[in-house]
Protein backbone atom coordinates (compact mmCIF):
# COMPACT_ATOMS: atom_id res chain seq x y z
CA UNK A 1 0.00 0.00 0.00
CA UNK A 2 1.67 2.87 -0.85
CA UNK A 3 -0.59 6.82 0.50
CA UNK A 4 0.68 10.53 -0.09
CA UNK A 5 -1.34 12.52 2.57
CA UNK A 6 -2.56 16.11 1.55
CA UNK A 7 -4.18 18.15 4.06
CA UNK A 8 -3.93 21.94 5.42
CA UNK A 9 -2.09 22.65 9.10
CA UNK A 10 -3.56 21.65 11.93
CA UNK A 11 -5.95 18.64 9.86
CA UNK A 12 -4.15 15.52 12.25
CA UNK A 13 -2.46 13.92 9.03
CA UNK A 14 0.26 12.97 11.31
CA UNK A 15 -2.33 11.15 13.71
CA UNK A 16 -3.84 9.62 11.29
CA UNK A 17 -0.55 8.76 9.42
CA UNK A 18 0.52 6.81 12.65
CA UNK A 19 -2.85 5.51 13.21
CA UNK A 20 -2.55 3.86 9.36
CA UNK A 21 1.47 3.46 9.59
CA UNK A 22 0.17 0.89 12.83
CA UNK A 23 -2.80 -0.62 11.15
CA UNK A 24 -0.83 -1.86 8.03
CA UNK A 25 2.58 -2.18 9.12
CA UNK A 26 3.90 0.40 6.94
CA UNK A 27 6.41 3.37 7.37
CA UNK A 28 5.08 6.48 7.79
CA UNK A 29 7.95 9.16 5.81
CA UNK A 30 7.98 12.66 6.88
CA UNK A 31 10.10 14.51 4.33
CA UNK A 32 11.15 16.77 7.60
CA UNK A 33 12.53 13.48 9.07
CA UNK A 34 13.82 12.21 6.14
CA UNK A 35 15.99 15.38 5.72
CA UNK A 36 17.09 15.60 8.86
CA UNK A 37 18.30 11.79 8.68
CA UNK A 38 20.30 12.41 5.86
CA UNK A 39 22.07 14.91 7.27
CA UNK A 40 22.70 13.08 10.24
CA UNK A 41 23.80 10.16 8.08
CA UNK A 42 26.46 12.07 6.01
CA UNK A 43 24.75 10.64 2.96
CA UNK A 44 26.28 12.71 -0.03
CA UNK A 45 22.57 14.37 -0.54
CA UNK A 46 22.33 15.35 3.42
CA UNK A 47 25.95 16.68 2.76
CA UNK A 48 25.10 19.01 0.33
CA UNK A 49 22.15 20.00 2.50
CA UNK A 50 23.33 20.28 5.77
CA UNK A 51 26.17 22.64 3.59
CA UNK A 52 23.06 24.62 2.36
CA UNK A 53 20.83 25.00 5.93
CA UNK A 54 24.15 25.71 7.45
CA UNK A 55 24.47 28.91 5.17
CA UNK A 56 20.91 29.62 5.81
CA UNK A 57 19.39 28.71 2.89
CA UNK A 58 16.69 26.50 2.03
CA UNK A 59 17.24 22.94 0.72
CA UNK A 60 16.42 23.14 -3.30
CA UNK A 61 13.61 20.55 -4.85
CA UNK A 62 16.43 18.28 -6.70
CA UNK A 63 18.28 17.58 -3.28
CA UNK A 64 14.81 17.14 -1.66
CA UNK A 65 13.57 15.11 -4.51
CA UNK A 66 17.38 12.66 -3.95
CA UNK A 67 16.59 12.32 -0.42
CA UNK A 68 13.01 11.18 -1.74
CA UNK A 69 13.93 8.82 -4.06
CA UNK A 70 16.22 7.61 -2.22
CA UNK A 71 14.02 6.62 0.64
CA UNK A 72 11.22 4.82 -2.08
CA UNK A 73 14.10 2.81 -3.32
CA UNK A 74 15.19 1.28 -0.13
CA UNK A 75 13.77 -2.30 0.99
CA UNK A 76 12.37 -0.08 4.05
CA UNK A 77 9.33 0.67 1.89
CA UNK A 78 9.61 -2.78 -0.08
CA UNK A 79 5.91 -3.43 1.46
CA UNK A 80 4.68 0.27 1.09
CA UNK A 81 4.58 3.40 2.62
CA UNK A 82 2.98 6.68 3.74
CA UNK A 83 4.77 10.02 2.26
CA UNK A 84 3.15 12.86 4.53
CA UNK A 85 4.64 16.28 3.46
CA UNK A 86 5.68 16.05 -0.37
CA UNK A 87 5.55 16.21 -2.88
CA UNK A 88 4.54 20.59 -1.80
CA UNK A 89 4.29 21.93 -4.96
CA UNK A 90 3.13 20.94 -9.01
CA UNK A 91 7.01 20.42 -9.96
CA UNK A 92 7.59 17.99 -7.30
CA UNK A 93 4.59 15.96 -8.02
CA UNK A 94 5.60 15.78 -11.61
CA UNK A 95 9.13 14.62 -10.56
CA UNK A 96 7.18 12.21 -7.73
CA UNK A 97 5.28 10.54 -10.47
CA UNK A 98 9.03 10.20 -12.48
CA UNK A 99 10.31 8.69 -9.60
CA UNK A 100 6.81 6.23 -9.08
CA UNK A 101 7.13 5.28 -12.94
CA UNK A 102 10.89 4.57 -12.61
CA UNK A 103 10.43 2.24 -9.70
CA UNK A 104 7.27 0.66 -10.67
CA UNK A 105 5.10 2.30 -8.19
CA UNK A 106 1.57 2.53 -10.16
CA UNK A 107 -1.15 1.36 -7.46
CA UNK A 108 -0.98 4.40 -5.07
CA UNK A 109 -3.58 6.69 -3.20
CA UNK A 110 -3.73 10.18 -2.11
CA UNK A 111 -5.63 10.89 0.73
CA UNK A 112 -6.54 14.71 0.91
CA UNK A 113 -8.12 15.91 4.24
CA UNK A 114 -11.12 18.40 3.73
CA UNK A 115 -11.49 20.56 6.76
CA UNK A 116 -13.07 24.34 6.42
CA UNK A 117 -10.48 26.97 6.63
CA UNK A 118 -12.36 28.36 10.09
CA UNK A 119 -12.33 25.10 11.61
CA UNK A 120 -8.85 24.79 11.18
CA UNK A 121 -8.10 27.85 12.19
CA UNK A 122 -10.46 27.44 15.16
CA UNK A 123 -8.08 24.27 16.24
CA UNK A 124 -5.08 25.93 15.12
CA UNK A 125 -5.92 28.74 17.76
CA UNK A 126 -6.52 26.48 20.41
CA UNK A 127 -3.74 25.29 20.79
CA UNK A 128 -1.38 25.44 23.84
CA UNK A 129 2.11 24.45 24.76
CA UNK A 130 4.55 23.99 27.61
CA UNK A 131 7.91 25.73 27.01
CA UNK A 132 9.70 23.13 29.35
CA UNK A 133 8.43 19.54 28.26
CA UNK A 134 6.61 20.26 25.14
CA UNK A 135 3.05 19.27 25.95
CA UNK A 136 0.22 20.25 23.72
CA UNK A 137 -3.00 21.20 25.22
CA UNK A 138 -6.51 22.36 23.54
CA UNK A 139 -7.80 25.32 25.41
CA UNK A 140 -11.37 24.33 24.34
CA UNK A 141 -11.35 20.19 25.27
CA UNK A 142 -8.74 21.53 28.32
CA UNK A 143 -10.54 24.22 29.76
CA UNK A 144 -6.75 26.33 29.75
CA UNK A 145 -6.23 29.76 28.82
CA UNK A 146 -2.23 31.26 28.12
CA UNK A 147 -0.44 31.30 31.09
CA UNK A 148 -2.24 28.92 32.90
CA UNK A 149 0.35 25.89 34.37
CA UNK A 150 1.01 22.78 32.35
CA UNK A 151 -0.50 20.07 34.51
CA UNK A 152 2.54 18.03 33.90
CA UNK A 153 4.95 20.50 35.24
CA UNK A 154 3.42 23.36 36.58
CA UNK A 155 5.35 25.61 33.79
CA UNK A 156 2.64 28.66 32.16
CA UNK A 157 1.48 27.45 29.16
CA UNK A 158 1.65 29.31 26.28
CA UNK A 159 0.92 30.09 22.10
CA UNK A 160 3.06 29.53 19.53
CA UNK A 161 3.55 32.78 17.26
CA UNK A 162 2.62 30.02 14.52
CA UNK A 163 -0.47 29.39 16.16
CA UNK A 164 -1.92 33.07 15.98
CA UNK A 165 -5.09 33.49 13.82
CA UNK A 166 -2.58 35.89 11.19
CA UNK A 167 -0.28 33.61 11.16
CA UNK A 168 -2.32 30.57 10.59
CA UNK A 169 -4.22 32.47 8.08
CA UNK A 170 -1.07 32.98 6.16
CA UNK A 171 -0.35 29.22 6.07
CA UNK A 172 -3.47 28.49 4.89
CA UNK A 173 -3.36 30.78 1.90
CA UNK A 174 -0.23 29.25 1.00
CA UNK A 175 -1.33 25.82 1.40
CA UNK A 176 -4.59 26.35 -0.91
CA UNK A 177 -2.28 28.32 -3.43
CA UNK A 178 0.78 25.83 -4.30
CA UNK A 179 -1.41 22.58 -3.07
CA UNK A 180 -4.76 22.91 -5.47
CA UNK A 181 -2.33 22.65 -8.39
CA UNK A 182 -0.84 19.21 -7.31
CA UNK A 183 -4.96 17.69 -6.22
CA UNK A 184 -5.86 18.75 -9.47
CA UNK A 185 -2.98 16.94 -10.76
CA UNK A 186 -3.66 13.58 -9.18
CA UNK A 187 -7.25 14.25 -9.64
CA UNK A 188 -6.98 13.74 -13.35
CA UNK A 189 -5.64 10.67 -12.45
CA UNK A 190 -7.84 8.90 -10.54
CA UNK A 191 -6.16 8.16 -7.54
CA UNK A 192 -7.85 10.90 -5.17
CA UNK A 193 -9.39 9.96 -2.17
CA UNK A 194 -11.50 12.69 -0.24
CA UNK A 195 -11.78 12.04 3.14
CA UNK A 196 -14.10 15.13 5.69
CA UNK A 197 -11.39 15.66 8.67
CA UNK A 198 -13.65 17.38 10.24
CA UNK A 199 -14.91 14.25 12.60
CA UNK A 200 -13.35 13.21 15.81
CA UNK A 201 -9.47 10.94 15.44
CA UNK A 202 -11.65 7.99 15.46
CA UNK A 203 -14.28 8.64 13.00
CA UNK A 204 -12.02 9.80 10.39
CA UNK A 205 -9.66 6.81 10.74
CA UNK A 206 -12.32 4.41 10.06
CA UNK A 207 -13.80 6.57 6.74
CA UNK A 208 -10.32 6.33 5.61
CA UNK A 209 -10.26 2.52 6.04
CA UNK A 210 -13.49 2.48 4.82
CA UNK A 211 -12.72 4.49 1.44
CA UNK A 212 -9.38 2.52 1.05
CA UNK A 213 -11.59 -0.41 0.96
CA UNK A 214 -13.84 0.57 -1.31
CA UNK A 215 -11.22 1.79 -3.64
CA UNK A 216 -9.09 -1.89 -3.51
CA UNK A 217 -6.32 -1.18 -1.07
CA UNK A 218 -7.56 -3.53 1.51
Amino acid sequence: MQLLLFGPPGVGKGTQAKLLSEAFNIPHISTGDLLRKAVASGTPLGRQAKAIMDAGGLVPDDIMIGIVRDMLASPAVARGFILDGFPRTLPQAKALSRIFEELGIRDFKVIEFAVDDEEVIRRITSRLVCTKDNGVYNRDVDGLAAGDPCPSCGTPLAQRDDDREETVRERLKLYHSTTAPIIHFYTSSGVVIKVDGAGSIDVVSREIKVLLRGSGKQ
